[in-house]
């Protein structure tokens, strides 16, 4: 059951109705029923994987109780290490176990021994979500034996926070120090904040399917093409990976609207993911704009505890390549997430070394349209960089990536490509997307103030175009790209 399905379109309304109108009396039933409503959301893409789920939260549960009452250092230390190992051990199993294997056999191949990877790999599934639940818990433990937080005494209250099915199979990623305080408190229906979901919903849909899935059509022509041997003009590969530069970030941050969005309805509000990541004018911002959840517990739980940046350069240059690796790795057990991610401590570093990594922390042209030339300069610059590290992310594998690489930059490069009509259809939405975006910058996401001051009719008949593009255009219930990991 994916967001853009027919079946979540029936499920949410249901559930909305059971939780403000039957459930209402009570926050512990609400908390019962959203906790029962996400095990059955789960549970519809494979209900083998309740038992991971199950297990992590319980895990997670049991040790933070036993951190918490530990009565000597060594007995807390056990518990903690339990949890984190249980926790990264399935995690790394499921995830990365083939890739080891596989990466291990090449190696020894590569002096001569003949080693049949296929001997040793697992043939498993890797479950939905299990990147982003198993962080939940990890901060949790993590949280707990530093003493920031009290362990969660209701089980109810802390499987919902763990399995909370807005969040529960692409973040974001929530902390219990944000999360868990609302699963506390009485929550009141609000029908102005409904009203303001309903239309982040509606955004996150038309970025999904109207923007995401139209650029994925021509992203994988050029990309599984390539793959496949078909020869394409230089600029044609470049077009490739400008649509899925605004594929994965339609995609996510269309998700994470929608999530944000329907946490909203039931009066929740969850950490925010995306902030206009491609109006960013340097790599530094560009990362405190894109995957914000996940950047942050990398920053709070791995990057402060190396010693972040208060070391000597060595140090700091070791931190940089450490998170942007390991975010990578997060990513998926390919090479190319890796050097996706040694990229982007490339061009991150010379920013952290010149000091400059902090110079863009308010909104982009605040309180103009146009930017300054600077401005812009910034923002293509480091958008082209973003487009040039996607030819990694988006790639099968390390050979597919160079090959791509070298076709895209020859002389064809700055031939025009030929573009079929459908194609172009699909960068007229790119545009009005960006449009939309640019103007709602400010807020915390594009409709939050656009067009809310307009003559209703007008305002109505901009919603009704969204619709109708949203309805029109869902032919294929393609998934979300972060659901793979």
């Amino acid at each position: 059951m994916i967001f853009n399905s027919l079946e979540f379109a029936l499920f949410l309304p249901l559930i909305f109705v059971l939780y403000w109108f039957v459930a209402k009396k009570s926050t512990a039933y609400q908390n019962i029923l959203l906790l029962a409503a996400s095990l059955y959301f789960y549970g519809c893409w494979n209900w083998k994987f309740l038992f991971l789920l199950s297990f992590s939260t319980f895990l997670g549960y049991f040790t933070g109780l036993q951190i918490e009452k530990a009565g000597t250092r060594s007995v807390k230390r056990f518990w903690f290490w339990l949890s984190i190992i249980l926790n990264v051990g399935f995690l790394g199993l499921f995830k990365y176990y083939n890739f080891f294997v596989d990466s291990f056999a090449s190696l020894m191949n590569g002096f001569g021994l003949n080693v049949d990877p296929n001997s040793w790999t697992l043939n498993v599934i890797l479950p939905v979500g299990i990147s982003f639940y198993t962080f939940h818990v990890l901060s949790y433990v993590i949280d707990i034996y530093y003493d920031r937080i009290k362990s969660e005494k209701n089980i109810v209250d802390f499987g919902l926070f763990v399995a909370y099915f807005p969040l529960l199979v692409a973040g974001p990623i929530e902390r219990a120090t944000h999360l868990l305080p609302q699963l506390k408190k009485e929550r009141v229906f609000d029908y102005t904040k409904s009203v303001d979901a309903l239309r982040q919903i509606l955004w996150g849909l038309f970025k999904k399917v109207v923007v995401a899935d139209g650029c994925a059509e021509w992203a994988n022509m050029y990309f599984n093409g390539s793959f496949e041997g078909e020869v394409f003009p230089g600029s044609a590969l470049f077009l490739g990976a400008i649509f899925f530069t605004f594929q994965i970030y339609c995609d996510f941050s269309g998700y994470s609207d929608i999530a944000l969005g329907i946490s909203r309805l039931f009066g929740i509000e969850l950490l925010r993911n995306f902030a206009f990541p491609y109006f960013s004018r340097d790599i530094a911002e560009f990362w405190r704009r894109w995957h914000i959840s996940l950047t942050t517990w990398f920053r709070d739980y791995l990057y402060i505890p190396l010693g972040g940046s208060k070391g000597g350069t060595s140090m700091k240059i070791r931190n940089t390549f450490i998170i942007f690796l390991v975010s990578g790795f997060w990513h998926g057990a390919n090479w190319t997430f890796i050097v996706w991610g040694a990229l982007n401590a490339f061009y991150f570093l010379p920013l952290m070394l010149l000091n400059l990594n902090r110079n863009n922390l308010e909104i982009v042209a605040q309180g103009r349209i146009i930017p300054s030339f600077r401005e812009l300069f910034g923002m293509v610059s480091t958008f082209l960089m973003a487009v040039f590290g996607w030819i990694f992310f988006r790639a099968n594998d390390m050979n597919h990536a160079i090959n791509y690489i070298k076709g895209m930059f020859t002389g064809s490069l700055f031939k025009a490509p030929h573009l079929p009509e459908l194609a172009s259809l699909t960068l007229f939405f790119i545009a009005f997307c960006m449009i939309v975006e640019w103007f709602g910058r400010e807020n915390k996401y594009a409709l939050e103030s656009f067009g809310t001051k307009w003559f209703t009719p007008l305002r109505w008949l901009f919603y009704a175009f969204l619709v109708v593009c949203i309805i029109v255009l869902s032919g294929k219930e393609q998934e979300f790209i972060y659901f793979q990991f």
